[in-house]
């Protein structure tokens, strides 16, 4: 029986990989309340996307998906937390305002580089500004592992991926020497 690897279920789920120019590129940002109509619509097609996605893949430290990884050079994207009863977080033109000095390393995939997890570190808190679809600008805090999260897809949305974010001479692991899949992450 061959095996498809993980990288491959994802490319074939719609999911743009590593060295496509779209990753690596910022996003264009929404003009909102004027572009709310194209702004829903990548919205739905990120939800589609995790929802095509979590068919075939479970997260328990809950997922995130921004648009560049569905071809869209947009910036948008979705958080899904943990938690299966928190409702997905929306992210529309998001930057971060604010970062707490307190920081740790944890393991992060990426859906565009599936083969492979990597210890990154990132700010225990961070504050996130973004705009609604009625053009509004709201702020919101987020820490621990939804901050992760949240950095991660914002990272996407500024063209880098997490291994920009690695220490020197840390290097990724194959996902078949990953022992944390399943487990929430651990503070």
């Amino acid at each position: 029986m061959i095996q498809v690897r993980p990288s491959e279920q994802m490319r074939d789920l719609g999911v743009v990989q590593e060295g496509e120019p779209v990753l690596a590129e910022p996003a264009q940002a929404f003009d909102l309340p004027t572009e709310r109509e194209a702004a829903e619509e990548v919205i739905e097609k990120l939800f589609d996307a995790m929802e095509r996605i979590g068919q075939i893949h479970p997260f328990a430290k809950g997922m995130g998906i921004a648009a560049p990884q569905i071809g869209i050079g947009r910036a948008a994207a979705v958080v899904q937390p943990a938690s299966p009863d928190a409702p997905a977080i929306v992210l529309l033109n998001p930057r971060i305002t604010d970062r707490s000095d307190e920081a740790d390393e944890q393991f992060e995939g990426c859906l565009s580089f599936f083969d492979v997890r990597a210890l990154v570190p990132r700010p225990l808190r961070i504050t996130v500004e973004t705009t609604t679809l009625d053009g509004q600008v709201a702020a919101a805090t987020y820490e621990r592992g939804l901050a992760r999260l949240i950095h991660h897809e914002i990272d996407h949305l500024d063209g880098l991926l997490y291994t920009a974010r690695m220490a020197a001479g840390v290097e990724p692991i194959p996902v078949e020497q990953y022992r944390q899949t399943g487990h929430g992450w651990a503070y």
